[in-house]
């Protein structure tokens, strides 16, 4: 199955990236050469976000390991996670980690919390990062650095592997994919849990604040409670209906975190597409049967009368609000890992919980940066962050310079790779040759292990996570899905 489609790895130079793209149809820049921060690379230039001046235009994404402690406290390997980010060059360290705001909210027993228990384990976090930092580049000058605010909602899992779902609403789809009981009234929010949800995410930024963050962000991606809210159609009440209502919950809580801690910066990661979501198999990927849902009201950002085709007005709408609202940069992804992994992640090789891709990746990848670019051209005085790249792999430098130098995006983000190849943004802007042994091949290993109660990491080309007992367990388990 993985053979459907060229690998990038087989693509040796960029004449022949660039020949691919053209034989699929897709615009996408390709510099010929990555340059240094003496050649003047567009990565290399520092940009404003809100009051505070970020030194280049490299972002690290929010990257859960599954990993710490069941307060909520970091483990050690949190902890190298965050050096890592702090060994990285990237300038933006857009929320770290994912930390949910009360203890139901986890998507694993061993997410990080941001709760008062935990305060002394967000400065743990912040203190790697940033000691690592300064061990590497000599300070801190131009670093900004925030946590990632979430709740799981439907995919909660804070006591086992086992689903304890809290939804807006009943989606009929992912309702029947994770074994929701759509009789069940007990799952869904009811306005005056929101209430005092809002009042745990204000507490969680002022801890953030309190543990010398300089942002917050507001998840609002990945089929995550916030991302699902903007879809609410069939919920009744103020926190569901019409646009208003579905974006009410995620505006309300920005607007009181302004309010209650205005040193403190706030940005939102948003998923501005989605898709329906796609059945598990160990085949080629296939949507699970919408069309008696026609028009298919159940999505954000998705054409009713084609779901499988974004729609992006409702989503420019609301960062049209958000940028009233005083959030000073937005980070841009879609879908969700969950349930339409190969548009959200684009990869060759599945997780466990996914299928094998229904479309070359290289249009998942595509599919993103020029969604990005669409929001990015239509609010070009905010600052946004670019998501999809890392199936890119050796050639990702060479596109993240290009739509930065064209004004496509303002940032590009790291996920993935960041977990190989943690300081490919350092040697990028040091005219360094890329570590092609360390270089993310999308192996989805990361994926595949947490959805198996085992740690997240890059099993395959990180040597600390190579030596670990738990690596042979994921093969095994590998093995056994073939």
């Amino acid at each position: 199955m993985s053979e459907l489609y060229p690998k990038i790895a087989q693509l040796k130079t960029v004449e022949a990236l660039r020949g691919r793209l053209d034989e699929l149809g897709l615009e996408l820049p390709v510099d010929n050469e990555i340059e240094s921060s003496a050649d003047g690379s567009p990565m290399a230039q520092p940009i404003a976000i809100g009051r505070h001046q970020v030194a280049n235009r490299w972002c690290i994404h929010p990257m859960e390991g599954w990993d710490a402690n069941h307060d909520g406290s970091p483990t050690k390997l949190t902890l190298r996670r965050w050096r890592n980010f702090g060994l990285s060059g990237a300038k933006f360290i857009w929320g770290g980690e994912a930390a949910a705001v009360q203890p139901d909210g986890r998507a694993n027993p061993n997410q990080t919390l941001a709760i008062p228990e935990n305060l002394g384990g967000l400065k743990q976090l912040l203190n790697a990062l940033l000691d690592a930092h300064v061990e590497s580049f000599g300070d801190t000058e131009g670093l900004f650095v925030g946590l990632q605010l979430t709740h799981s909602g439907r995919f909660c899992r804070p006591n086992s592997k086992e689903l304890e779902p809290r939804i807006a609403y009943h989606h009929p789809l992912l309702d029947e994919k994770f074994g929701i009981d759509p009789a069940d009234a007990s799952v869904i929010w009811t306005d005056a849990d929101l209430e005092r949800l809002i009042d745990n995410y204000v507490v969680a930024a002022g801890l953030a604040l309190q543990a010398g963050y300089q942002f917050v962000d507001i998840k609002s991606c990945h089929g995550y409670l916030l991302h699902e809210f903007l879809s609410a159609r069939p919920r009744e009440g103020k926190f569901g209906g019409d646009f208003e209502g579905r974006t009410r919950l995620l505006r309300t809580i920005v607007a009181r975190i302004r309010d209650a801690y205005p040193a403190l910066t706030v940005v939102v990661r948003l998923s501005v597409f989605d898709m329906p979501p796609f059945k598990t198999s160990r085949e080629i990927g296939e949507p699970m049967d919408y069309a008696r849902l026609l028009p298919y009201d159940l999505g954000f950002g998705i054409n009713a009368d084609d779901p499988m085709e974004a729609d992006l007005d409702e989503p420019l709408q609301l960062i049209g609000e958000l940028q009233k609202l005083g959030v000073a940069a937005i980070n841009l992804s879609a879908g969700s890992p969950y349930y339409n992994p190969h548009m959200q992640r684009p990869a060759i090789f599945p997780p466990s919980d996914g299928y094998f891709p229904p479309e070359d990746p290289l249009v998942g990848v595509v599919r993103q940066i020029q969604a990005a670019r669409h929001c990015q051209e239509a609010f070009p005085e905010l600052p946004m962050v670019g998501s999809g790249y890392s199936y890119l792999q050796d050639y990702l430098p060479h596109v993240a310079q290009a739509v930065v130098r064209r004004g496509w995006i303002n940032m590009v983000g790291l996920g993935r790779m960041v977990l190989s190849y943690p300081e490919l943004p350092a040697d990028s802007l040091a005219g360094r040759e890329m570590r092609r042994k360390l270089v993310c091949r999308t192996f989805s290993d990361c994926t595949t292990a947490p959805r198996n109660g085992i740690v997240s990491g890059c099993f395959p080309l990180d040597s600390y996570y190579k030596s670990m007992p738990e690596a042979a367990k994921l093969r095994e388990l590998k093995q056994d899905l073939k």
